[in-house]
């Protein structure tokens, strides 16, 4: 199990962001979540295969058709039991 823990930047609220990162963690047996944060970021947490964490990280860093990426950190994180589903949060 491989575990990553992530911010995206730019225009990735109100665009579907957290849908689309939903839609492809789906696509690649990845669990995790995504969410809104305060200061217009999305948080996100992928656990899964270590090709396909990097798939949907490879997706994040294009982001949905309005959405505008300026940046998006992602490191290493500790696994965590959350399941085996993506939650929206």
């Amino acid at each position: 199990m491989f575990c990553v823990k992530g911010y995206v930047s730019g225009r990735v609220q109100g665009v579907g962001f957290r849908y689309f990162v939903s839609r492809h963690a789906d696509e690649y047996k990845v669990c995790g979540f995504a969410r809104n944060l305060p200061d217009g970021r999305v948080e996100f947490l992928l656990q899964g295969e270590w090709e396909s964490v990097q798939s949907v990280v490879e997706n994040i860093r294009k982001g949905p058709s309005f959405s505008v990426v300026t940046g998006v950190e992602v490191s290493e994180s500790e696994c965590q039991d959350l399941g085996n589903r993506f939650m929206i949060m």
